[in-house]
């Protein structure tokens, strides 16, 4: 594969943009984020030297989660920004400068079209890809803080039922660094459906080192906000989808409904 550092730019005419947007004109005070949610490779990177079935696994995209976030955001009609393209090209949860962000090898998957790279082909991903995406969720809270509109930062995610040989037993997991408002109350709630074995910060937690979205839109602006992560078995179809959406739906109307009533948010 030829490198595209010779060339100024990634995506043409032919590729979609990256961001992909629903319920723009929500008035949940929710702001739903999906870093993982597509794992369209550009054109001119053909297919990274990895195989299709490949192609389709964790390591390229978060399975289900895209589903989820759409039925999620339709529910309690709240604003979804995502991003398109997969985290093989550029992973758009990890500080853009550290070596996970463009991997070389993604689990056990040798990620031939990433060897090599250079400075000024990775410069070009981020500033096509990872930019525009993290660019445009800041423009949101800008926009949402202007008028007044509560914004609770939610970044969802999906992980395998089974890592290293290793069988995770958790259904959902919350994630979280600084925040000790809405990680709580969304354990609370999780654990009180009696049928769920819920993750406080399993199977991933959340750190500066290695995480972009909640640290820098969350903690950063101060926004109340916690990460999401579902087993993909629970949500590989749509009926599971749908499923996880109506349940999250409604644990999140009851939380909101807590921090008005405890005038946490307002409006």
């Amino acid at each position: 594969m030829d490198d595209i550092g010779a060339t100024p730019l990634l995506l043409t005419h032919a590729d979609v943009p990256p961001v992909h947007e629903q319920n723009a004109g929500g008035d949940s005070p929710f702001l739903f984020t999906c870093d993982h949610y597509g794992r369209i490779i550009p054109r001119a990177l053909g297919d990274l030297g990895v195989s299709a079935s490949e192609l389709e696994r964790h390591i390229a995209w978060d399975i289900g989660i895209a589903g989820v976030s759409e039925r999620l955001s339709n529910a309690v009609n709240a604003h979804l920004i995502a991003q398109r393209y997969s985290r093989l090209v550029i992973d758009c949860n990890r500080p853009p400068d550290s070596a996970s962000a463009i991997p070389v090898i993604s689990e056990a998957t040798a990620i031939a079209g990433n060897e090599g790279l250079s400075r000024e082909a990775a410069e070009i991903r981020r500033r096509e890809i990872f930019d525009p995406y993290h660019s445009r969720i800041d423009e949101i809270i800008d926009a949402r803080l202007a008028r007044g509109q509560p914004t609770v930062l939610v970044s969802l995610h999906s992980f395998t039922p089974v890592y290293a040989g290793v069988a995770r037993p958790w259904h959902i997991g919350t994630l979280y660094n600084h925040d000790r408002t809405l990680p709580p109350l969304l354990l609370q709630h999780l654990r009180a459906e009696g049928d769920l074995v819920v993750g406080d910060n399993e199977p991933y937690a959340v750190s500066d080192a290695t995480d972009y979205t909640i640290p820098v839109h969350g903690e950063k602006r101060g926004l109340i906000n916690t990460g999401i992560e579902i087993r993909q078995d629970l949500i590989g179809d749509q009926a599971g989808q749908q499923q996880w959406a109506d349940r999250l739906a409604r644990i999140l109307k009851e939380i909101e409904e807590t921090l008005r009533k405890e005038a946490i948010i307002r409006g």
